[in-house]
Parts: C-alpha cells; structure tokens; sequence
C-alpha cells in the first residue's frame, strides 16, 4: 500500500463495509450490490496504479455512488 489509489480504495471499501453492516438489512441482494461496488473499487485500484488517474477517480466515485444509491434506496 503505497500509493494514492491504495489508501483511498482501501478506505471506500471499509466504508462499504461499514455502510453494509450498519444500514442495511443484511440481506443477499444489498450484499450483491454492495460486492458489484467492491470490485468496481478494485479495477480503479488497478487503473489507478497502471496510470490512468482521471478514469480511477471516476470509478471510485461511480462506487461510492452507487452503494449510497443501495443504501438510501427506500425498501419496496
């Protein structure tokens, strides 16, 4: 872990983490979203470290993104 996109990956995955286990219902759908987020945060690790900086921040962002969506979603 040496690297910008190291630490805030790493950070954004703990925050799922979190998010999962206090504001969810712990279910396997949210866990499904929640893991679509988890990989989208480990290909903007990748691409991050590979160089390509703005399309990391734009996938890290997208991921946070979409996991607030899941967690703020209003239950059917």
């Amino acid at each position: 872990m040496g690297t910008l996109f190291d630490f805030l990956t790493v950070a954004s995955f703990f925050g799922l983490v979190i998010a999962f286990l206090v504001w969810t219902e712990r279910d396997r759908r949210t866990l499904l979203h929640f893991t679509i987020s988890g990989v989208v945060l480990a290909v903007a690790n990748q691409t991050g470290n590979a160089g390509y900086s703005a399309l990391a921040f734009i996938l890290i962002a997208a991921a946070v993104a979409y996991a607030a969506v899941v967690v703020l979603r209003p239950e059917s």
